[in-house]
């Protein structure tokens, strides 16, 4: 292998890390923007008939404008 290879090599991984997260950062912009939006007032019916979810959370997104 040569030095340009090895460029070449690194260079198509940064590319490919870069692209996952653009999509991986879309797609979670798009479930946001999909996803059914609950009131309080159902929320709270959600919460007395199945309790609260635990305070653990994997990721918490936000979606802005």
């Amino acid at each position: 292998m040569n030095l340009e290879t090895i460029n070449e090599n690194k260079f198509k991984k940064i590319i490919k890390d870069a692209v996952q997260d653009v999509l991986q950062t879309e797609m979670a912009k798009l479930r946001l923007l999909i996803a059914s939006y609950i009131s309080d007032e159902e929320q709270k019916e959600i919460e007395a008939s199945y309790k609260k979810p635990s305070k653990r959370t994997a990721k918490t997104l936000l979606l802005q404008g």
